[in-house]
């Protein structure tokens, strides 16, 4: 299953890489910086979504555990190549990586966080694929079945 979901994820790569693209090119010229990224992060965010309830089934989470830690392991992943591509690869400082986590400054990179975190969980429940009853448990639970 996380094999299939570092899968859906390098898609999810994809998609941002594209979206940033777009963003860059057509968004900010026409609205400007600020709308721009608004824009940008509601259609990731979204694309993220639909990805998670078309991906679900073949994921097949067994637990609403096993459809939270897709999450975390996309939002996990997410942060670790944004550090490591923006520092190392581009050269972004650090303080600039630290900007698109701020609020108070009208960011909204963590919508997009949030919603790959949510999705998978969100796409199992509404898929049916998990009792709506059933709770949370540990991690240790959930990947080693104890």
């Amino acid at each position: 299953m996380f094999f299939r979901a570092l899968a859906i994820w390098f898609g999810l790569l994809l998609a941002a890489v594209l979206n940033a693209a777009i963003r860059v090119t057509w968004l900010t010229p026409a609205f400007g910086d600020s709308a721009a990224y608004v824009i940008s992060t509601i259609v990731l965010s979204a694309v993220v979504a639909a990805a998670a309830w078309a991906a679900i089934v073949w994921l097949h989470p067994h637990t609403a555990n096993e459809a939270l830690l897709i999450g975390d392991e996309w939002v996990l992943l997410t942060i670790g190549f944004e550090v490591l591509a923006g520092y190392f690869l581009i050269g972004t400082s650090w303080h600039a990586l630290l900007m698109e986590y701020n609020l108070s400054q009208g960011v909204l990179w963590e919508l997009v966080l949030v919603t790959m975190f949510v999705a998978p969980v969100a796409a199992a429940f509404g898929h049916h694929m998990v009792r709506t009853g059933h709770t949370f448990s540990s991690a240790r639970k959930a990947i080693f079945g104890r």
